[in-house]
């Protein structure tokens, strides 16, 4: 019988932390030492700098459920103006006072009102965001992916993958991530990921039948 009771409950949030931190500890570990010309590189979310997503990650591990309800209040529900907000007070001065700033939430447990998985995802699709343009890769665990990959596929809650893939079938190429029915959309955990989380840049790494119809979901600029 599988246990599910408090103690498991509570293993499993602990594990996702820690997966957390690890993700977080290794961006912060791929960007040292980068010049101030690099931090200026346009990151895959449209219109932010890699530096900019960089503060985006550090306000979210910085942000308690109070403080993002009070920021929401502040913004009139304008949930992007908030965003902005929170992404302008942890920039600091400078790509290396970014980047000092995030090393100090690397270990941190505060979060706003979601889910864990929520915020194991935003670290790796943001980081996702950071490194494919700078040129930097990194070997993610496929166990990660493939939970992560999970997660999305049934998420309409701030990012929009449900919809995004419905009525296609999606299957990895790497590992043991398959869902849903209809035409094949096939590649690699990560690109189905980051296909799924919006990004366009991801779909050429993809193939079959169904690639057609997730470039038309997916909106340029992801």
């Amino acid at each position: 019988m599988t246990n599910t009771g408090p103690k498991a409950r509570g293993r499993a949030a602990t594990g996702v932390w820690a997966l957390i931190h690890t993700e977080r500890a290794a961006l912060a570990n791929d960007l040292i030492g980068l010049t101030e010309e690099r931090w200026k590189t346009p990151s895959l979310c449209a219109g932010l700098s890699v530096r900019e997503v960089l503060a985006h990650l550090t306000a979210s591990a910085s942000l308690t459920p109070l403080n993002w309800l009070a920021g929401v209040i502040r913004c009139r529900f304008d949930f992007d103006k908030q965003v902005a907000m929170r992404l302008a007070e942890h920039l600091g001065a400078d790509g290396a006072e970014t980047l000092e700033r995030f090393r100090r939430v690397v270990a941190s447990t505060t979060k706003p009102p979601l889910p864990k998985m929520a915020l194991l995802g935003e670290g790796i699709v943001h980081a996702e965001d950071i490194r494919r343009p700078l040129g930097i890769r990194r070997d993610y665990p496929i166990a990660v992916l493939t939970s992560l990959a999970g997660y999305y596929q049934g998420a309409d809650l701030v990012v929009m993958a449900k919809g995004r893939i419905g009525g296609l079938r999606l299957e990895a190429t790497d590992g043991p991530f398959a869902v849903g029915s209809g035409p094949l959309v096939s590649g690699t955990t990560l690109a189905l990921t980051m296909a799924m989380t919006g990004r366009t840049a991801y779909l050429a790494e993809l193939t079959g039948d169904g690639v057609p119809i997730l470039r038309r979901r997916v909106p340029p600029l992801g």
